[in-house]
């Protein structure tokens, strides 16, 4: 295939590249370049060579038809100490291995048995909630997802762990930024502070799981949770099961990023709810006259399909992973344009998802077209909050049918109104948080389940 040279980029510092600018505002930062460079934007960090890219013909080809060529990129790398060798960071055939394992926990049937759990943990959450009270809407999420995932993880209650994975979380989100900001970052085994204190928080955290490890395996009790089916799991070559450490890794993976991204994706969503009355009106109409008054099942799931298309467009808009990255292994060509072995490429699911060409008013939060078939003719990979290829993730379908669920329940009972001059701020750590959190004011609706 004949190649051509890579596009003009924005200017870089000598030392530091374009990192000042991306640290001063992520976000701001991608979208900018990507206008005003266009699809393909060489940049540098410091010493990493970085390719951001918008097309979705390209990003396909990284995630999917060339993902052979790619595994993930250096910033995953950062802290390795807090999801070990799971299925988000680890690579090759111990990944292929690992997947295979965790596969059936995954499965339709498998996922559907939870939906008692997202609704029930729903209910009791809003068994503490009362008229015109002021709620932190995404604490409150942090609070419900981490509560769910440890009962459909370890059928475990967590409620006296809830400041040990919040503190743990944070250290590690703002350890993150602080090493990827560094243009010499000292390895993990280094005693700095910074270092220091993501350690002592990743040990709370190993206390609990591993706990819930040597408890399992000494019942022997299969209790239909997902560390249960991780447990018994047998590779079909060699029989051979997963070690302490690989449970440890999978279900960190799971418990941390699995949750904490459906909570933002939830307080994404109940945000752009209270900003827009008439998008919660029709979601309310649509819970009433399917669920009739009673609460929710999985069978209800294909049935809420404005449920649906609201947390699919709140992804669109507010996505919680920002951006993803992929490291070339070998030199490769991607779109025509030479990729060489160690160039990262960035893919920005906040800049494609606004992009006006795939989604007319992208700016606008308008669920209606997820259902009117004006997203049909979409690039594949214009809409990738998932991800895609083989590492498409793996609790796709769990985190989709948890999300429609708890959104129909609260919406049976609840409308929200934002806190007047309470300020919400994305922020781009390895997440997309909202800064200062989400403050409204809960008021009861008329429909009440029964």
């Amino acid at each position: 295939m004949t190649t051509r040279p890579l596009p003009p980029g924005p200017p870089q510092h000598f030392f530091s590249g374009n990192l000042p600018e991306f640290k001063r505002e992520r976000l701001g930062f991608l979208t900018r370049v990507a206008r005003e460079y266009g699809d393909c934007v060489p940049l540098r960090f410091g010493p990493k060579r970085i390719l951001l890219v918008s097309d979705p013909q390209m990003i396909e080809e990284v995630l999917a038809t060339q993902s052979r060529h790619f595994i993930k990129h250096f910033a995953l790398r950062i802290n390795p100490i807090v999801l070990g060798n799971g299925l988000l960071t680890s690579e090759g055939e111990f990944w292929r291995r690992q997947r295979r394992l965790a596969q059936p926990a995954f499965h339709r049937q498998r996922i559907a048995s939870y939906s008692s759990i997202f609704v029930d943990y729903t209910r009791w959450m809003l068994a503490g909630w009362s008229a015109g009270q002021i709620r932190d809407i995404h604490a409150d999420m942090m609070a419900l997802t981490l509560g769910i995932a440890a009962k459909t993880l370890f059928n475990a209650d967590v409620s006296g762990h809830e400041s040990e994975t919040g503190e743990a979380l944070e250290v590690a989100q703002q350890r993150y930024i602080e090493r990827f900001n560094s243009l010499i970052a000292f390895p993990m085994a280094v005693p700095t502070p910074g270092n220091l204190r993501l350690r002592r928080a990743v040990n709370k955290l190993d206390r609990i799981i591993y706990g819930f490890i040597r408890q399992r395996r000494a019942s022997h009790e299969m209790n239909g949770d997902l560390l249960s089916l991780l447990l018994n799991a047998r590779d079909e070559d060699d029989q051979s099961g997963m070690t302490d450490e690989q449970l440890r890794d999978e279900a960190m993976t799971l418990f941390l990023a699995g949750h904490e991204t459906t909570a933002l994706a939830l307080s994404w969503t109940w945000m752009l709810l209270a900003k827009h009355p008439d998008v919660a009106a029709r979601l309310h109409a649509e819970v009433d006259d399917v669920l009739a008054g009673r609460f929710p099942g999985a069978e209800d799931v294909a049935r809420l399909k404005f449920a649906e298309s609201v947390i699919l467009e709140s992804m669109r808009l507010y996505p919680p992973a920002f951006v993803i990255g992929r490291e070339a292994t070998a030199d490769c060509t991607i779109g025509g344009y030479p990729i060489p072995r160690g160039m990262t490429i960035l893919m920005p699911q906040w800049v494609v998802h606004r992009d006006g060409r795939y989604f007319p008013e992208p700016e606008r939060f308008h669920p209606e077209r997820w259902l009117d078939g004006t997203t049909d003719a979409i690039p594949r990979y214009a809409y990738f909050p998932f991800g895609g290829g083989p590492r498409l993730c793996i609790g796709q379908s769990f985190a989709m049918m948890e999300m429609v669920l708890v959104l129909s329940v609260l919406a049976q009972h609840y409308r929200f109104t934002l806190v007047p001059d309470h300020p919400i701020v994305p922020a781009a750590l390895f997440t997309l948080r909202p800064q200062h959190g989400i403050k409204a004011v809960i008021e009861p609706r008329a429909a009440k389940a029964t």
